[in-house]
C-alpha cells in the first residue's frame, strides 16, 4: 500500500466500535474509534458495518488457522464504550483491512467518500482524499464485529411475505395484492 497521510491516525486506539443511532429504519451507522484525546467518528452504511464485521470476523479466523502460537482473540463480555458526542468526520467510501505480524495488531484504514466541484466522485486512491487509519488489538476487533453484527441485526423485523422491512406504522406488502390488512408489529 502506498504510503497513505493519515487525516485522523489511532495508533494505537483506546477502544474502536462500530454501532448506529436513531430509530430502527432511520439509523446512521458509523465507527468509532478513541486515542487519548482524539475522538474519531466515521459515518457508514449498514451493509458496510456488516461487511466489515465479517471481514475482520474471517481474518481472525484466518490468522488462528495461519498462526496457532497466538492466543485466540478473548471475547468481550461488557458493553462497548461509545460517546455521545457524534460529529462524523466523514462518509466512509472505503475500508481497508489488514494484520501487521509484528506487533500482532490489526490495521483498518477509512478512505472517505469525496466529490469535486462538479460532483463526480473522487477516487479513493487520489492524494486530497481525507483518511483515517484505526490500530487495534485482535481482541479489540473482535469485540467491534461481535457488537456491530448485533446492531445490524436489531434493526427493523421482516415481513413474512415479501422480505421488507416493517415499520412502526405498518407495512402495506406487495405480496398481498392489496387484499389483506396492512402488516403491524
Amino acid at each position: 500500500m502506498a504510503m497513505t497521510q493519515f487525516k485522523y491516525d489511532l495508533n494505537p486506539v483506546d477502544y474502536i466500535v462500530a454501532d448506529a443511532i436513531g430509530e430502527p429504519g432511520h439509523r446512521t451507522f458509523f465507527l468509532q474509534g478513541r486515542m487519548g484525546r482524539q475522538l474519531v467518528s466515521l459515518t457508514l452504511e449498514k451493509q458496510e458495518v456488516n461487511n466489515l464485521a465479517i471481514s475482520v470476523l474471517q481474518l481472525l479466523e484466518e490468522l488462528e488457522e495461519k498462526h496457532p502460537d497466538l492466543s485466540p482473540a478473548a471475547r468481550s463480555t461488557r458493553s462497548p464504550h461509545v460517546e455521545t458526542v457524534f460529529e462524523p468526520a466523514f462518509r466512509v467510501a472505503q475500508l481497508i483491512i489488514g494484520y501487521d505480524e509484528d506487533d500482532d495488531m490489526i490495521w483498518l484504514v477509512a478512505k472517505a467518500l469525496l466529490t469535486d466541484e462538479s460532483g463526480a466522485l473522487v477516487g479513493p486512491d487520489d492524494e486530497s482524499v481525507p483518511a483515517a487509519r484505526f490500530v487495534a488489538t485482535r481482541s479489540q476487533m473482535r469485540a467491534l464485529s461481535e457488537y456491530a453484527l448485533e446492531i445490524v441485526a436489531a434493526g427493523r423485523p421482516l415481513c413474512p411475505l415479501c422480505g421488507r422491512p416493517i415499520d412502526r406504522q405498518g407495512h402495506f406488502c406487495p405480496r398481498t395484492d392489496g387484499h389483506a390488512m396492512p402488516i403491524v408489529l
